[in-house]
Protein backbone atom coordinates (compact mmCIF):
# COMPACT_ATOMS: atom_id res chain seq x y z
CA UNK A 1 0.00 0.00 0.00
CA UNK A 2 2.74 2.48 0.96
CA UNK A 3 4.71 1.62 -2.17
CA UNK A 4 1.73 2.54 -4.38
CA UNK A 5 1.37 5.91 -2.64
CA UNK A 6 5.11 6.54 -3.02
CA UNK A 7 5.00 5.79 -6.76
CA UNK A 8 1.92 8.00 -7.23
CA UNK A 9 3.55 10.91 -5.41
CA UNK A 10 6.74 10.48 -7.42
CA UNK A 11 4.85 10.51 -10.71
CA UNK A 12 2.87 13.58 -9.65
CA UNK A 13 6.02 15.44 -8.65
CA UNK A 14 7.79 14.68 -11.90
CA UNK A 15 4.79 15.67 -14.00
CA UNK A 16 4.43 18.93 -12.06
CA UNK A 17 8.06 19.82 -12.71
CA UNK A 18 7.72 19.04 -16.42
CA UNK A 19 4.54 21.11 -16.75
CA UNK A 20 6.21 24.00 -14.91
CA UNK A 21 9.18 23.96 -17.28
CA UNK A 22 6.89 23.90 -20.32
CA UNK A 23 4.80 26.81 -19.03
CA UNK A 24 7.92 28.87 -18.25
CA UNK A 25 9.33 28.24 -21.74
CA UNK A 26 6.08 29.19 -23.47
CA UNK A 27 5.76 32.30 -21.29
CA UNK A 28 9.27 33.48 -22.13
CA UNK A 29 8.64 32.81 -25.82
CA UNK A 30 5.41 34.83 -25.80
CA UNK A 31 7.17 37.70 -24.03
CA UNK A 32 9.95 37.83 -26.60
CA UNK A 33 7.49 37.76 -29.49
CA UNK A 34 5.46 40.58 -27.89
CA UNK A 35 8.56 42.75 -27.49
CA UNK A 36 9.58 42.17 -31.12
CA UNK A 37 6.14 43.01 -32.51
CA UNK A 38 5.87 46.06 -30.26
CA UNK A 39 9.16 47.34 -31.61
CA UNK A 40 7.97 46.83 -35.18
CA UNK A 41 4.76 48.74 -34.44
CA UNK A 42 6.65 51.65 -32.90
CA UNK A 43 9.01 51.76 -35.87
CA UNK A 44 6.15 51.75 -38.42
CA UNK A 45 3.90 54.30 -36.67
CA UNK A 46 5.48 57.18 -38.64
CA UNK A 47 4.16 55.69 -41.87
CA UNK A 48 0.52 55.90 -40.78
CA UNK A 49 -1.42 58.79 -42.35
CA UNK A 50 -4.86 59.73 -41.05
Amino acid sequence: MNEKIYKTMSASGVSSIVVGIIIATVGIGCGIVSIIFGGHLLKKRKQIVF
